[in-house]
């Protein structure tokens, strides 16, 4: 009996074994599977970016753009080294770029007032002209001139302010070259068309009082 059985216990054994070789096979792989899975997500951590909207709001604008200007702007960022008020040689960055900016002007629409005066006349009382938005326009970044030291890199911090000035410079040129005269201008355009359906402007005298 125990000759016959033998070839069985062979089998069963043969089997135990390869069960056992399969499942240190299956948990080699299932360890590699996690292995890769959390250096995936460890690369993903490192190389993606997470954006998330945290706030959505709306409100009515009661603005009346009437001028619209485009500016460029250039900056020359110039950072180096220095040692007693001596730069260093070799730690000198320079940059030379530009942004175009877009500046609108115009005016509170909810402090224009009208009222007529005597029999033929109509007073249209202006609130103070104003810059509305100043915009930068995406993708009219341009460098001119790059050149940076590994011994003085420009800080985000630099950069920033380097384009709030631009922001500032583009709008005060953009005011220097006649912005707020032009969105007067237009705007008394406008609102002669507004009120030619209220008034007969052939019979009707339109007068614009602007405060200050």
């Amino acid at each position: 009996m125990s000759e016959g059985n033998e070839p069985m216990e062979k089998k069963g054994s043969m089997k135990r074994l390869l069960a056992s070789q399969i499942g240190k096979y299956v948990f080699f792989a299932i360890l590699v599977v996690v292995i890769l899975g959390g250096l995936a997500m460890g690369l993903k951590k490192v190389i993606s970016f997470d954006s998330k909207t945290t706030k959505i709001g709306y409100e009515d604008m009661g603005e009346l753009a009437t001028q619209s200007a485009y500016c460029t702007e250039v900056n020359v960022t110039d950072a180096s080294r220095k040692l007693w008020k001596i730069e260093i040689p070799f730690t000198q960055s320079k940059y030379i770029y530009s942004y175009d900016f877009i500046i609108k002007a115009g005016f509170d629409f909810e402090q224009i007032t009208c009222k007529e005066v005597g029999e033929n006349k109509v007073i249209v009382t202006m609130p103070e002209v104003k810059v509305l938005s100043n915009e930068l326009v995406d993708g009219s970044f341009k460098v001119f001139h790059e050149d940076e030291s590994i011994f003085r890199q420009v800080t985000l911090e630099e950069n920033n302010e380097a384009l709030e000035n631009m922001k500032k410079n583009a709008e005060k040129n953009a005011i220097a070259n006649g912005l707020y005269d032009n969105a007067k201008e237009n705007a008394e355009v406008i609102l002669r068309g507004f009120l030619s359906g209220l008034y007969d402007l052939d019979v009707y005298t339109i007068e614009f009082q602007y405060q200050e």
